[in-house]
């Protein structure tokens, strides 16, 4: 098993531990009959310490056990789960202390109960091999759930960007935009920012931007548009602001090297969005649609487009501020992506805040055809066919879940990917509906706002009659043949 010198340490804790349990020792036993002390074996089963020779002679010795069976890192067969974990560097690749946790916290409920936790990491495992999950899916799956931990607010990060903009001189009234982002990359930082297209560097056509650390360059893709490239300067600024250097060179994931560079890139990216969006302004801009009588598509892509954002960075960052600033949590975000011309919808990211709400990934199913979601996406289609597609769509829907009480308002906007051709992009923030949120968002009542009877699958639904169904309730099926034959069990008094 090839280790690194920080599981080395875990893997002899472990067996420590594990020998002293399986010998009933106690830790005062132990440390009578080594000659060591309880804190300095304390802190070697918890995988802080390595002992030098002698003291793993003392160890051996106590323990009535050879040198040579201590010192292996070879684990029984009940924990070779533990040891598939180990080889992947998961306890040392993934920052546990982001989540309150330490390499050694989790050493230690592995060796309290070695078998069951086995069990168990065995089956993630299985689980992630089951549903194809590679190593870069793992780690972003994990940065939803530190954003989902936090509410996706960070104080940290929001402190550094007001200290950015004093230090600049940024006015609460000034808006930042790309022209006075590149100048500070070009002035300050020293950056030479260049613009490509296919005949350039036809192999990274659909990347927005490239760094180049040698020579200080930064690549932009001509196709992007402003609202992209200020938020391409904004994240380079963020690297550089917070002195960030774990982080990838290239705005879409290439490869994936480590959960550093991963959580370093969200904290760029919110950066960026921040300083694109400033909290204050932002707040008193969503009061006044919150408090509109009647929904306006237009107010929202007037919103983007005063911030100069990206649907995407706007939605981001008004999911920063709501549960903070408006105590609204219940939300969630979704980005899908279909071809123009066709109805193949992929589901790129997604995000809970308070709970798992009911739209959300899964695996070879048909989502639902009635989410406004799709259907806007659907429209940007037909627009760009007729030419007459001019800015983002804007779509709204009242969501009623079948089969649950979950209500959701929904907001949709789309529009083309202009870095890949014939792509088209939907980003949607759902807020779960309750006496909380009519209370804020006055236009709720609005009788324009459609209301649609949806689900998560057509294979997970009863609504049989719908016109929108692609596929077969086979899930739904295989659900009630089950709960018959419960139903029927109980009767015979089985």
């Amino acid at each position: 098993m090839s280790l690194n010198t920080d599981n080395i340490r875990l893997v002899f804790g472990l067996k420590l531990k594990q020998l002293r349990l399986d010998k009933r020792m106690s830790l005062t036993e132990l440390a009578q009959k080594s000659g060591l002390s309880m804190s300095y074996i304390n802190e070697i089963e918890k995988g802080k310490k390595y002992p030098k020779s002698d003291k793993i002679v003392a160890l051996a010795e106590a323990m009535g056990v050879d040198y040579d069976t201590l010192v292996s890192l070879k684990l029984n067969k009940k924990l070779e789960p533990i040891s598939e974990l180990l080889r992947s560097n998961f306890l040392t690749e993934l920052p546990f202390e982001i989540f309150g946790i330490s390499p050694a916290d989790l050493l230690e409920l592995l060796s309290d109960a070695p078998t069951k936790l086995s069990a168990f990491i065995s089956t993630i495992i299985e689980i992630g091999r089951s549903y194809n999950m590679s190593v870069e899916q793992f780690y972003f799956a994990v940065l939803r759930s530190y954003q989902e931990m936090h509410d996706n607010y960070f104080p940290d990060i929001e402190e550094e960007v007001d200290k950015f903009l004093a230090e600049h001189k940024v006015s609460t009234e000034q808006q930042v935009d790309e022209y006075f982002l590149s100048n500070l990359l070009t002035d300050k930082y020293g950056f030479t920012i260049k613009y490509f297209d296919e005949e350039d560097y036809p192999d990274i056509v659909n990347i927005r931007s490239v760094f180049l650390p040698k020579t200080n360059t930064l690549l932009i893709n001509k196709r992007i548009t402003s609202d992209q490239r200020a938020f391409t300067l904004g994240r380079e600024l963020g690297f550089l602001y917070m002195k960030i250097k774990d982080r990838p060179y290239t705005s879409s994931w290439v490869e994936v090297k480590s959960f550093d560079s991963v959580l370093n890139n969200f904290n760029a990216s919110y950066f960026a969005g921040a300083i694109l969006i400033r909290k204050e302004k932002l707040i008193g801009k969503l009061e006044k649609l919150f408090n509109q009588e009647t929904w306006s598509n237009k107010a929202l892509v007037d919103l983007a487009n005063y911030f100069q954002a990206t649907p995407e960075t706007l939605y981001h960052r008004i999911s920063n501020v709501l549960p903070k600033f408006f105590g609204i949590d219940g939300i969630f975000f979704l980005r899908f992506e279909a071809p123009s011309g066709h109805k193949e919808y992929h589901l790129t990211k997604e995000m809970h805040l308070a709970k798992k709400h009911n739209p959300h990934e899964t695996q070879k199913e048909h989502y639902c055809r009635r989410w406004i979601s799709l259907n806007i996406l659907d429209n940007v289609s037909n627009l760009q066919q007729s030419t007459k597609y001019k800015e983002p769509l804007v779509g709204v829907q009242i969501s009623n879940y079948l089969d649950s009480e979950n209500q959701y308002f929904v907001m949709s906007m789309a529009r083309p990917l202009s870095i890949i051709s014939h792509l088209n992009i939907s980003v949607t923030m759902g807020f779960e509906l309750n006496d909380n949120l009519r209370s804020k968002f006055k236009f709720l009542a609005d009788p324009k706002i459609s209301v649609r009877e949806v689900n998560q699958t057509c294979e997970r639904c009863s609504l049989f009659d719908c016109k929108e169904r692609v596929a077969a309730p086979v899930i739904l099926q295989k659900k009630r043949q089950l709960d018959n034959m419960k139903a029927a069990l109980k009767g015979m008094g089985a």
